[in-house]
């Protein structure tokens, strides 16, 4: 039973309380260097994205490696618990799943990049898992900011699962959401983790099916 309460999205009936407090955080962008909750204050809508990918803090690092990302930070979004603690969603009795918030200079990297990044770096055929990590916190998930980026992930998700029907595989069961939910910045143990902890758990992974980038994606839809 207890399995299958962290694997089926609770009713918001159901789901935990929460609380009215936002989670402290204590240090600044572990790569980056700038206050994580005031810097993304300041980011316009259309350029940021929020992705689950599974476990957040592979996930994360994925993200601020990639030229012209200028922060991340990890969450939940997606449920119905207010200001959530790891060990609550990790319960799977919040529905929120984790995720990374990401803001991007669109005059260095193209949403379409940030997307192409999204469907090779880990397996969006899942379901309530990622690998080994099995709940709702780990689904696959696209959150989007603006209806140009939208369109963007829906024009993505086409085009990749042609790719997989190519490839044999299974139907993709990512959600994809507009308007992005609420985003609850995660402790600040677990910001920028692997940063802080180099040979940490990362359980990231493909399908080893590239994204065909651009493909059915006119110009027109990522610039933004």
């Amino acid at each position: 039973m207890f399995w299958n309460k962290k694997t089926t999205m609770p009713s918001a009936a159901g789901a935990l309380p929460g609380r009215t407090r936002a989670m402290p955080l204590h240090a600044d962008h572990a790569v980056f260097g700038q206050p994580l909750r005031d810097f993304f204050a300041s980011v316009p809508g259309e350029q940021k994205l929020m992705v689950g990918m599974g476990c957040f803090w592979g996930a994360e690092r994925k993200y601020w490696q990639q030229k012209g990302v200028l922060s991340t930070a990890v969450g939940y979004a997606g449920g119905f618990t207010p200001n959530p603690n790891y060990q609550e969603v990790c319960s799977g009795l919040t529905g929120h799943n984790e995720v990374v918030l990401i803001a991007f200079d669109p005059s260095q990297i193209k949403l379409e990049q940030l997307l192409q990044v999204f469907w090779e770096s880990h397996d969006p055929t899942q379901g309530m898992r990622q690998g080994n990590d099995s709940g709702t916190q780990y689904r696959s998930g696209l959150y989007c900011f603006s209806e140009a980026q939208r369109a963007a992930a829906e024009a993505s998700k086409a085009s990749y699962q042609h790719a997989l029907n190519q490839a044999k595989l299974a139907p993709i069961t990512t959600e994809l959401v507009y308007p992005a939910p609420e985003f609850y910045f995660a402790e600040t143990e677990h910001q920028q983790y692997l940063a802080k902890n180099p040979n940490g758990y990362c359980g990231l992974g493909g399908t080893g099916v590239s994204c065909p980038i651009g493909l059915h994606l006119p110009e027109t839809r990522v610039t933004l």
